[in-house]
């Protein structure tokens, strides 16, 4: 048990930190780096588990993705938008190496091949069509 709690632990608060660097980067998705710090945490601390499954940010995906195995279609989409705003932003205005617009374009579908490669929630789709009617 001190082994997991040596490793996982620490191991998921890295991850915790890189995921939440994604919200504000735009070259770096949050949703994958907030999975893996859930699971480091379900196997090594309770609490924070607890704490992430509790979070209004980060509570709905983990348990989409423990209960289901997936991500929702908005949560998809937000990334996707944001990643593609905040990048495109970048590249065009901040960046003057071209060699940098390459590479931060290459992170970017990156990221966004790993986040569409994710399953989407069936219910999320069963919602929004029951909604609808």
């Amino acid at each position: 048990m001190f082994v997991k709690r040596a490793i996982y632990k620490p191991l998921g608060l890295v991850l915790l930190g890189v995921g939440m660097a994604g919200i504000l980067l735009p070259v770096l998705p949050s949703t994958p780096f907030v999975l893996l710090a859930a699971w480091c945490f379900a196997r090594s601390s309770e609490r924070w588990h607890r704490r992430l499954l509790e979070s209004e940010l980060f509570g709905p995906i983990i348990r989409n993705w423990e209960e289901n195995r997936c991500v929702s279609r908005r949560t998809k989409r937000v990334a996707l938008a944001s990643m593609a705003l905040a990048g495109t932003a970048s590249i065009v205005f901040a960046i003057d190496d071209p060699w940098l617009k390459i590479a931060t374009g290459c992170l970017l579908l990156l990221g966004a091949g790993t986040l569409l490669s994710l399953k989407t929630c069936a219910e999320c789709e069963d919602a929004r069509t029951d909604e609808s009617t």
